[in-house]
């Protein structure tokens, strides 16, 4: 141990005559661990948000669409075009799809839904949804046949092996207008994608049964890409829009949830600035003990000083006390930030309302990252809080300070 750091910590273990200074110095240390705890949460619970609805986004939806451009019949050739597209770099699967609205007629009650006609060999490469079965099996996904939401069932009443009927208002035409279709499928299983808007809307049915349901030819309205790395999707995107040609255009799993994205940015920055002000509080805290230090030890500087103490030692003697003071705090704060982040995430402390947040509990996730960025911050800020009443205590002058001793 160096002599200013001997000092330094002689001076925070010893009791002084005035308890005042050490009370604040003991209001500083928890400013600081209160403010790195808090800053470690925060984070933790932006993170959980991000990665866990990134996640189940992108397990159920896939990460770049190709489109007609123009509203029109729909694409007519896609057993063509997927080869092409399954050829452009990073591209890991694609698959044909026929997007509708119906409403489905259950025994409890009748509701409106997305019905998504797929090939399932396709679709299971694509997206993740379809192994989260809930209940039933994808052996029994055949023609005439369906697969919907864990939510949707519970809301209309349905359970696999059950029948229910959908209803497409694309009917046939007669002379007083389009009737509606109606269609008798039998639910071959549940699935549960951890998405709530997708569990209590979506189904799935063989791409045959929708352009039956939908009548429509043997057509599809999007072909669904899947990528080896999410963040490269715009990227492809582009590149695959260039290959299908000037009728089509892409979209990617970032413009589709812009909205959500930004919000999330927005949230972390504004949690970073108004949790910092805390250390900037913890900050004031170490300067006030500094500087009611040095008015205390005015004797003992000059003590030091008269015996060969430099300048430099005494400056480093206070600033080592503020140092040690945000170590202090920081660890502290580490400690209780990581332990209440696991806590509240194993045991699922906050609970949420899936229809409002699509999720039923807030994750925390706390990344090591995010932990050394905040000590070096939270010790940085104690670092500069110590310099103002370090360069005060090197101007004393031992032979005023001795003078009546």
């Amino acid at each position: 141990m160096t002599f200013e750091s001997f000092i330094a910590a002689r001076y925070l273990r010893a009791r002084r005559k005035e308890a005042v200074i050490s009370v604040i110095t003991a209001i500083s240390v928890l400013g600081v661990a209160a403010g790195v705890m808090a800053l470690v949460i925060s984070l933790a619970i932006n993170n959980g948000f991000r990665n866990t609805l990134q996640r189940n986004l992108l397990g159920a939806t896939a990460h770049i669409n190709i489109l007609e451009k123009d509203p029109g019949p729909g694409i007519a050739n896609s057993r063509e075009l997927i080869p092409k597209l399954l050829k452009i770099p990073h591209v890991t699967a694609a698959a044909p799809v026929l997007y509708g609205q119906v409403f489905l007629t259950g025994p409890l009650a009748s509701q409106g839904a997305i019905l998504k006609g797929i090939t399932l060999s396709s679709e299971l490469r694509v997206s993740e949804t379809l192994r989260r079965l809930k209940s039933g099996s994808l052996d029994r996904f055949q023609a005439d046949t369906i697969l919907i939401g864990s939510r949707l069932a519970q809301d209309t009443g349905m359970i696999a092996g059950s029948n229910i009927t959908v209803v497409s208002p694309q009917g046939t035409m007669t002379p007083f207008g389009s009737r509606p279709k109606s269609v008798r499928l039998r639910v071959a299983g549940t699935f549960e994608s951890g998405f709530y808007d997708l569990d209590d809307k979506w189904t799935y049915v063989p791409l045959e049964t929708a352009q039956r349901i939908l009548s429509l030819p043997d057509i599809v309205n999007s072909i669904e890409l899947r990528v080896d790395d999410v963040y490269l999707a715009p990227q492809v995107a582009k590149e695959a829009e260039r290959i299908a040609g000037p009728l089509f255009a892409s979209t990617n799993w970032q413009e589709q949830n812009r909205q959500l994205l930004k919000a999330l940015n927005m949230e972390k920055i504004v949690t970073v600035i108004t949790i910092g002000l805390i250390e900037l509080i913890a900050a004031l805290n170490i300067l006030i003990v500094l500087v009611m230090m040095v008015m205390e030890k005015r004797r003992d500087i000059a003590v030091l000083m008269s015996m060969g103490a430099r300048a430099g030692q005494i400056r480093r003697i206070f600033m080592t006390q503020g140092v040690l003071i945000g170590i202090t705090g920081t660890v502290i704060g580490l400690i209780a930030g990581y332990s209440l982040c696991y806590l509240a995430n194993h045991y699922q402390w906050i609970r949420l309302d899936e229809q409002i947040y699509s999720l039923s509990f807030v994750p925390f996730e706390p990344r090591p990252f995010d932990g050394l960025y905040v000590a070096a911050v939270a010790i940085g800020v104690s670092f500069f809080a110590t310099i103002y009443p370090a360069r005060n205590a090197t101007r004393i002058s031992p032979a005023e300070v001795l003078r009546y001793e």
